[in-house]
Formats: structure tokens, sequence, C-alpha cells
């Protein structure tokens, strides 16, 4: 949300938070922001420790994230939205508790 909230700092964007039952079974969060995007050039190095398109970035947060996300048995990725900005999203397991 850190990262959504610092791209949209100059404009006045947007940022969605959702979270909803993924069609596995887990959950799935999703953090959307109408910012700058990723980087397109090397989107894919976006969770590798110390790289960064920050100005004073350590290339630190994402990477930590992934290791938080992934030692809870969940997923983290993102894409580019269809116009500005970025989605980033995350699954963890749940069990879904039905009263009965």
């Amino acid at each position: 949300m850190l990262n959504g909230m610092e791209a949209i700092r100059d404009t006045s964007g947007e940022l969605r938070i959702k979270s909803q039952l993924a069609d596995d079974g887990q959950l799935l969060i999703s953090v959307s922001d109408t910012g700058v995007g990723l980087p397109t050039e090397n989107a894919d190095q976006i969770f590798n420790p110390f790289f960064t398109t920050k100005y004073k970035g350590t290339g630190l947060g994402l990477a930590i994230a992934r290791s938080i996300v992934e030692s809870h048995r969940g997923r983290i990725w993102a894409t580019p939205n269809y116009g500005p900005g970025a989605t980033f999203y995350f699954t963890q397991p749940c069990r879904v508790a039905i009263a009965a």
C-alpha cells in the first residue's frame, strides 16, 4: 500500500484494496493504484533484493513482502493496469467457517 500511495502522491490518483476468495480457496488480496506503473524494461526484477526505481529506495520492500507472503504459503505478483498504474496481488491459504 505504501508503494501505491507513493506512486499517486503528486496526482489525484486512486488506491484500491480488494479482498476476495480465489477459485482455489485461498484469500486473494489486490492493491491497485493509478500511479506511474511498473518499469517496462525490468518488471520481472521488482521483487529482487536491492532492485529499485525510486530515487531514495533501498529495493528491499517488495523483496521482504515476497519473503513474508511465501513463508505463509502464499504467492505475490504484479501486473500493469490497462490504464495508468499497477496492481499487486497476493494469496494466503485460508479456511472458511460456515455457520450452521
